[in-house]
């Protein structure tokens, strides 16, 4: 059940980093929506491995297979099965750690709790899990373009690089225009650099990704345990190396007065609005109509082409340097996994609505 993500649109994952492949099987997607096979193939280019200097140099095509559920080109309303097969493991480069724990890495509490546990890649605690994520993000997106729903990711900081402006200030279709994925170019090469200077050391180093939900209507959510913010948050803290979540402006304004954080209603030409949107976009753990905005921490990558301490499963004190192919900076691959998560939290919610009024 651990396996599974979402409530009505529900998510089930299965695959290991090294194994054959890695896949999943998708209910609750509504039927008749045209499936676009190259817009979803291209959501998994923008996660693939190898694609750029910043990212690790495994080459996946990372094609994916869909095996039911999709008939001339739309959704049936039955399970949307897929897969997505493994090409380019190098398991031997793992070899050196199967009786060692990785400092930072899930090892060790996978053996506590399974008593044993693939070494290679991290066997089902790898990244390479957010392959099936990503797909079922692709056929939200499709579904939630119908409904006017657009979501947007890009990276807002990496070690101490980071944008200062709201998302409003910048031009968000610069984001694919660079490796980095962060639309503002300058601060992007900054950022590009940073992660070489990084990856060169044999080292990695952690940031901030920004994403905002756009024309997401009002009402989504629960009022006591399905707030949407802690669904979103529920999600991204799933993906791989996050360490926090802050919606609407978070933490920064705790310092402010509430005649000063406070998003006063006003007419706006015979509708309700607010003039500023410090709630971001949620209020009472329901959606209020306005852009919903959050922030992902993502801690710096834990496998380092470096020496460090650790133990072995015996307790013995050893060197552990790891071998292989891994990124230095997870960010630019981890934008489209954000936007999916995202993506399928909303048509979930969405979903969801639709039992609550007739």
């Amino acid at each position: 059940m651990f396996n599974s993500f979402g409530n009505i649109f529900r998510l089930t994952t299965f695959g290991e980093s090294h194994g054959p492949g890695v896949g999943g099987v998708i209910d609750g997607f509504p039927a008749g929506i045209t499936i676009d096979t190259d817009f979803i193939q291209q959501e998994l280019n923008r996660r693939r491995p190898g694609q750029s200097q910043l990212t690790t140099s495994r080459q996946e095509a990372d094609k994916v297979e869909f095996l039911s559920g999709i008939f001339e080109g739309k959704s049936t309303g039955c399970p949307i099965g897929f897969i997505v097969w493994n090409k380019n493991q190098h398991s031997n480069d793992y070899e050196n750690i199967r009786n060692l724990y990785r400092p930072s890495h899930a090892d060790y509490t996978y053996t506590q709790k399974f008593g044993i546990r693939d070494h290679r890649g991290g066997g089902r605690s790898s990244a390479r899990e957010t392959i099936s994520r990503v797909v079922g993000g692709a056929l939200a997106k499709l579904a939630l373009h119908q409904l006017g729903i657009r979501i947007t990711a890009y990276t807002q900081q990496v070690g101490d690089i980071k944008l200062e402006k709201s998302y409003q200030e910048y031009n968000l279709d610069l984001i694919e225009t660079n490796d980095v994925r962060c639309p503002d170019p300058v601060k992007a090469e900054e950022m590009a650099t940073l992660i070489k200077e990084v990856k060169a050391e044999g080292d990695t180093i952690g940031g901030v990704i920004s994403c905002v939900i756009q024309g997401c209507p009002v009402g989504l959510g629960q009022p006591a345990f399905g707030k949407l913010h802690a669904a979103l948050g529920s999600a991204m803290l799933s993906i791989n190396a996050v360490k926090g979540f802050a919606y609407g402006e978070g933490f920064d304004n705790m310092a402010l007065r509430g005649s000063q954080q406070n998003d006063v209603f006003y007419n706006h030409d015979g509708s309700i609005d607010t003039r500023t949107n410090h709630s971001g976009g949620i209020q009472g753990g329901i959606s209020n109509g306005q852009d919903i905005y959050f922030r992902v921490a993502f801690k710096p990558v834990a496998t380092l082409l470096m020496e460090q301490q650790t133990v072995d499963i015996d307790g013995n004190d050893t060197i552990v340097k790891a071998k292989g192919r891994h990124d230095p900076c997870v960010l630019p691959r981890a934008v489209p996994i954000v936007e999916a998560m995202a993506a399928m939290t909303i048509l979930d919610y969405y979903l969801i609505n639709r039992t609550t009024r007739l």
